[in-house]
């Protein structure tokens, strides 16, 4: 254990000027209308995400080709490896300016906001540039070959373009969470996604261009989304309140930042990886599982983004009470959160258990492809409820800016995962490799858990 009261501070836990407030704090009430104000609006939000990824894989699965589809899985893999690895541009700038918010400091909430968006400029640039060798190695971790490999090459390589607009959009909503304006969050979601699905529609099947057609889509979409996203922050700034250039460029600041970044990078890192990994085994029963693993993982994607709403408020509202100094708040954003996590989480696995057959149905017309999702079908719909724990501390974690104990519970968890894949999938092929998934997902949530009442104590004090 790693985070005693006696380990040197971290630069994570110094304090700017700003956080120098009164000792009893900045009260405020935490109930279940201030939850769901933001939990309902992004859960739409985040719904848009998967439901993207599930007309994307019905545009290519109605090509009648399954290198296609195994094409577009692995590619997707691929990306997520990448951008994923970036997903601290949007949870750090959430944890960090809710903490602004809740100390009071308009200011660095407006400063937060512009230094992750000139990091994510300078790295989709970079994540251009490196394309070719991503993609090199990518592949061949992957084990892809022939159409497959081919099929992936050409569907990355386009969508690559987007890098520089996406990054910039996960800086664009961390700012809008980290504020808790889950509306305008759901209005960008809504402009990017709509985009995307309506033109990968148009260009993969109208237009018949196929699998490039979706790939330009997504280049397309994120790059408007970038324009109005900027537009709409821009005219809600307090201009009274602007940060001067030598506050947005405060060392102190950015290396705060840097060191939050480097740790959730890691952790989103493993997170992939540990989804890259079950491609990987996935890729080694055939074409068919292939395929109808892509399928599924399209409703475990469906599961995620729909908890993610209340993980999201997780963030907000746990992050904002840790700049407030505030233990009340924290402690009943913890618990109304989770209540309402599981709470969904039991009715997405009922849904997807009662209608997931129809879904299938619609993704793709090959009918092995069909049965053989359809077999595994039970441990898809399961993972709501096996991961709903493992979203909200995720939220409570992000949002108190306790990156550390994030990197490395889900170092832990991804080890476990891939010894656990290992052994079960000798045993019960790709059914192992959905309990092992399952596995994994639980141990998320129960090591995070775990260190919790410790983490809070020294954040508050103890009761």
């Amino acid at each position: 254990m790693h985070h005693e009261l006696t380990e040197p501070r971290r630069l994570t836990d110094l304090p700017l000027k700003s956080d120098l407030l009164p000792p009893e704090g900045r009260p405020f009430e935490v109930n279940n209308r201030m939850v769901l104000a933001i939990a309902v609006p992004m859960t739409l939000a985040f719904l848009t995400t998967p439901v993207l990824g599930l007309v994307d894989t019905a545009v290519v699965g109605r090509l009648g080709d399954a290198a296609l589809l195994g094409g577009l899985a692995i590619a997707a893999i691929l990306f997520d490896l990448v951008f994923t690895t970036f997903n601290f541009l949007r949870t750090a700038t959430t944890g960090l300016v809710a903490q602004a918010m809740g100390r009071g400091d308009p200011a660095e909430q407006q400063a937060v906001f512009w230094r992750s968006l000139m990091i994510s400029v300078v790295a989709g640039g970079l994540v251009i540039a490196a394309t070719p060798l991503l993609l090199a190695a990518g592949l061949a971790f992957m084990g892809a070959r022939g159409e497959v490999a081919a099929a992936a090459s050409t569907y990355l390589m386009i969508r690559a373009l987007s890098a520089p607009a996406a990054l910039a959009n996960y800086a664009i909503l961390g700012y809008v969470l980290g504020r808790g304006m889950g509306g305008t969050g759901l209005l960008l979601q809504t402009v990017i996604n709509g985009t995307n699905i309506a033109l990968s529609i148009l260009l993969g099947l109208g237009l018949g261009f196929g699998l490039p057609g979706v790939a330009w889509a997504t280049v397309i979409a994120e790059i408007t989304g970038c324009a109005a996203g900027f537009l709409v922050i821009r005219r809600n700034f307090d201009r009274t309140h602007a940060p001067s250039w030598k506050q947005i460029i405060d060392r102190a600041a950015i290396l705060r930042l840097m060191s939050l970044n480097g740790d959730i990078m890691i952790r989103s890192f493993a997170l992939i990886a540990a989804f890259a990994w079950f491609t990987r085994l996935g890729t080694g029963f055939g074409e068919t599982t292939l395929a109808a693993n892509a399928i599924l993982m399209n409703i475990f994607m469906v599961a995620g983004y729909y908890l993610d709403g209340f993980a999201t408020a997780a963030e907000q509202l746990a992050g904002r009470a840790i700049g407030a100094r505030y233990r009340p708040a924290f402690d009943k954003a913890v618990r109304l959160t989770v209540f309402w996590g599981f709470a969904l989480a039991g009715f997405t696995t009922g849904f997807f258990l009662i209608f997931g057959d129809a879904m299938i149905g619609l993704m793709t017309t090959l009918e092995p492809v069909r049965l053989e999702a359809g077999t595994y079908l039970f441990w898809a719909a399961l993972t709501a409820v096996a991961g709903v724990l493992a979203f909200e501390m995720d939220g409570v974690f992000i949002g108190a800016t306790w990156s550390r104990d994030m990197r490395n519970m889900m170092l832990l968890s991804l080890a476990l995962f891939i010894l656990l894949s290992i052994g079960l999938t000798r045993i019960w092929g790709n059914q192992g490799l959905w309990i092992s998934l399952n596995i994994f997902l639980v141990a998320r949530g129960l090591t995070l858990l775990a260190i919790l009442p410790r983490r809070r104590d020294q954040a508050f004090g103890a009761a």
